[in-house]
């Protein structure tokens, strides 16, 4: 594990695996570098060095209570420089939401590959105030209540479904990282319609969904797709339910990117 020193101090985590082309991976809500672990490992395969990294107030990053959009910005571009300067970004869910974000914003990157970002292009959008409510439930030491509402109210998850993965195994591994469910809400809501800077972004702009994925999902990438001229929608079968299929993603990455 390196470190990267983001514009206000934060340490962030990043690791690497495999030599060429860099590409940088942008995880989405609720997981960590390791998460990304089998889709670094199938682009290392297929030829490059990819770049996990943990997100603020997420795995072995630090955080500043009060980071705002703009600093995950930063974050993502500390990173970036850190593995040379010149990496292709692969973002999934608010992942690649914060990359195109940063890509408009001027951070330096080669390509872009947009998985299945949660765009809600004025639709169905959360209550003004869930990311000061979860906030509270953090300060408060109500951790899981944070986790829970973040499902239920920010990716609109069925009850039924959260509170069986409440009982989970796996869930007690995301209390540590509630704080980063405050700032995928505040960077989802501060761009939750793509900025004209965001559709006007120089670099060549590939979206990725699967065919059995959250209507929501198939809504904003079609329509990301349709609104950036000269986008390309590729839907990759093999990914299903919002979960990238690693080999398979590796290879759309392969067959645009060098």
């Amino acid at each position: 594990m390196d470190f990267a020193t983001s514009d206000d101090g934060t340490s962030i985590a990043y690791r690497h695996i495999g030599d060429g082309p860099v590409v940088v991976i942008v995880n989405g809500a609720l997981s960590t570098a390791d998460d990304a672990s089998p889709l670094a490992a199938a682009l290392a395969d297929a030829g490059f060095r990819a770049v996990t990294w943990d997100r603020r107030a997420r795995g072995s990053s630090g955080d500043r209570r009060g980071s705002e959009p703009t600093d995950e910005v930063d974050d993502l571009d500390a990173v970036i420089r850190a593995s040379g300067g010149d990496a292709v970004v692969l973002g999934h869910s608010s992942g690649a939401v914060l990359a195109l974000f940063a890509a408009s914003l001027g951070v330096p990157m080669q390509g872009l590959f947009l998985s299945e970002p949660p765009f809600r292009f004025g639709v169905d959008e959360p209550a003004d105030d869930l990311g000061e409510r979860l906030q509270r439930l953090v300060d408060d030491g109500r951790a899981e209540e944070a986790i829970v509402t973040f499902q239920l109210e920010a990716v609109g998850l069925p009850r039924e479904m959260v509170e069986n993965f409440r009982a989970s195994e796996q869930f007690a591994a995301l209390v540590p990282i509630a704080q980063s469910t405050v700032y995928d809400t505040a960077l989802t809501r501060h761009v939750s319609t793509p900025t004209a800077d965001m559709l006007a972004v120089s670099q060549r702009v590939t979206v990725l969904r699967g065919e059995q994925t959250f209507p929501l999902l198939i809504a904003a990438s079609d329509r990301l797709a349709a609104s950036i001229p000269h986008a390309e929608l590729v839907v990759v079968p093999e990914s299903i339910m919002h979960r990238p299929d690693p080999v398979a993603t590796a290879r759309v990455v392969a067959e645009r990117a060098r």
